[in-house]
């Protein structure tokens, strides 16, 4: 009795897994999305913005300032030196 449900998902899920993706839509840049910038960049919540390496600002009341890492590639927040 329990077959004829199992052997229903079974077919189901075969046909679902066998279609083809459906087509992508031309992706339309996103208005809010910051444009694309060359080299390391840190990222503050509370400003919602993207900050370039050696920028300085204040996160939470604590002075920080946006440091390339060993690499290259991104940067962090590093605490602002007096």
């Amino acid at each position: 009795m329990r077959i004829i449900p199992v052997l229903a998902s079974v077919v189901f899920l075969s046909a679902c897994a066998s279609q083809s993706a459906p087509p992508e839509k031309a992706a339309a840049a996103p208005a809010a999305a910051p444009a694309a910038k060359s080299g390391a960049q840190c990222y503050s919540g509370d400003h919602g913005k993207f900050f370039n390496v050696d920028e300085k600002t204040s996160i939470a009341g604590v002075a920080v300032i946006c440091k390339a890492t060993a690499d290259g590639k991104s940067g962090q927040w590093v605490g602002s030196k007096h």
